[in-house]
């Protein structure tokens, strides 16, 4: 049998997965031993052990100053500032791509435009939107949406074009207006598409927040990995990127899992 049409078993799967995971955490390791024995006060790579005790610090102990344990406040208002951008911005997409994928003359006339503008680094406006919106939170969600809706719109609005132009002629025969037609059509058949898209652009979103908590922010995780990195706290830095993942990978498991509950037939897709 040829290896393309073989398939792990369920240990040898689970095996393979983790099997990236371990050889970097042993290359680290490695690393890290090679590191401290040539410097013991070497704060680039600390040992394991170093950045598990700094973890177990972070999320139990208070801050001294204000009496809040910082890690869980900073985890709450960037996933407040992450939710914020990226439900807005999924809300324009599928508004936006369903005119655009439906109507030829809203095509005609969005279409290029949206190409161009999904060409912009969102990165460059952020200057422009701090002077514009000002430094608070108004800002840093105005660049997650700027900066994923593009994406959004593209990616619904090319599968909206992809629906079976029998589908349509049916519900037109049927006597379906345009709005109807765009609700009972192709609505349903985008929406596991939306989902997609945005575990897609969250990547994208995490960048666009961290690098605006990072310039203009007193709370944040962005905020907090770059105040310490002045004291090259590695330990701290590393703890942060860690839990920042991890956050990213929860997120995408749950509109994964949410997916698959709400439209069991794309789980083969997923």
């Amino acid at each position: 049998m040829r290896l393309i049409n073989r398939k792990p078993g369920p240990v040898l799967a689970t095996f393979l997965a983790l099997l990236p995971f371990a050889l970097v955490l042993v290359a680290y390791m490695i690393a890290s031993d090679i590191r401290l024995a040539a410097n013991p006060a070497d704060k680039l790579l600390p040992a394991p052990s170093t950045i598990f005790e700094t973890a177990q610090r972070l999320f139990t102990e208070p801050d001294k100053r204000s009496g809040r344990i910082l890690l869980w406040h900073d985890t709450a208002m960037s996933l407040q500032r992450l939710g914020l951008g990226v439900a807005i911005a999924a809300t324009i997409g599928l508004g936006a791509g369903l005119l655009i994928g439906l109507f030829p003359h809203m095509r005609a006339g969005l279409a290029g435009f949206i190409a161009v503008v999904s060409m912009v680094p969102p990165l460059a406006l952020l200057p422009i939107l701090f002077i514009v919106f000002g430094l608070g939170e108004l800002s840093k969600v105005v660049l997650i949406v700027i900066g994923i809706t593009p994406f959004l719109i593209r990616d619904l609005s090319q599968r909206v074009i992809e629906i079976p132009r029998e589908q349509i002629v049916k519900a037109e025969t049927l006597g379906a207006s345009s709005a109807v037609i765009a609700l009972r059509v192709a609505l349903p058949q985008v929406l596991p598409r939306l989902i997609q898209a945005v575990r897609l652009s969250l990547g994208p979103a995490w960048l666009f927040l961290i690098a605006a908590e990072a310039i203009a922010s007193d709370l944040g995780l962005g905020y907090r990995i770059f105040l310490v990195r002045r004291y090259l706290a590695m330990d701290v830095i590393l703890t942060y990127v860690i839990w920042i993942t991890f956050l990213a990978f929860v997120i995408d498991w749950a509109l994964r899992k949410l997916s698959v509950r709400l439209f069991p037939w794309m789980e083969e897709g997923l």
